[in-house]
């Protein structure tokens, strides 16, 4: 009996000191090779309002109130996974999940993600696609011409089209290639080829990618036209 007694004392003892221990939690050093989608580094996380400051004012209210801010989440070119932003019209949401998706679970890098609205990417207050793409940055919605062209709107003033790491996905037509100093390279980490499961990914959803174009190379390139 007195054995059962010290075993019931030991056991109440466990359930009263136990829940005070304290536990220790991995710092973020000991932690970043276990980094889940859950944990993130955070590129972009702006507001509405800051998204969308700076906005080309030829912008029709209808184009505009189409845009959404979209949440994505990519291995970066530091091996971790960060948290960006996309803004795109909002009909897209769904396939820009899909792919983002199939990019984490490729890990594809993908430098960053953050709207050109962002201060980097502007160029005497409005947004610059230029300076997006020299920072291999990847966006979307961006109401600006085609490059190239002396008033034809881009698929991006739409917000139906998204570049991918433009550094590694060069624009070519000609001698011309965009952003300057970049290069083609399709064994480079980050570059999207004919048979990449981010492609596959998108031509299944009906977009169309700059890469089969005939005419010029826009590697980076991939747009949905509306009803489509």
């Amino acid at each position: 009996m007195t054995m059962i007694k010290y075993a019931r004392l030991f056991f109440v003892l466990l359930l009263v000191v136990l829940p005070g221990l304290p536990i220790s939690n991995p710092t973020y050093a000991e932690s970043k090779s276990f980094v889940t989608p859950e944990v993130a580094v955070i590129d972009s996380k702006m507001t509405d309002k800051e998204a969308f400051d700076g906005l080309n004012p030829q912008c029709p209210r209808e184009i505009r109130e189409r845009q959404k801010i979209v949440t994505v989440k990519y291995y970066s070119s530091d091996n971790t996974i960060h948290q960006g932003q996309l803004v795109i019209d909002g009909e897209l949401e769904e396939d820009i999940k899909t792919v983002f998706e199939v990019s984490l679970q490729e890990h594809f890098p993908i430098h960053s993600v953050i709207p050109t609205s962002d201060n980097r990417f502007r160029k005497d207050g409005r947004w610059d696609d230029d300076l997006s793409m020299e920072a291999n940055n990847t966006s979307a919605f961006n109401y600006r011409v085609v490059t190239g062209s002396s008033g034809r709107l881009s698929k991006h003033a739409y917000g139906r089209a998204i570049d991918i790491n433009p550094f590694q996905n060069p624009y070519i037509k000609g001698a011309t290639i965009l952003p300057e100093g970049s290069k083609y390279d399709p064994t480079d980490d980050g570059t999207l080829t004919p048979d990449h499961p981010v492609v596959r990914a998108f031509l299944r959803l009906g977009w169309e990618w700059g890469g089969n174009w005939t005419s010029l190379k826009d590697y980076q390139h991939f747009e949905k036209p509306l009803n489509k």
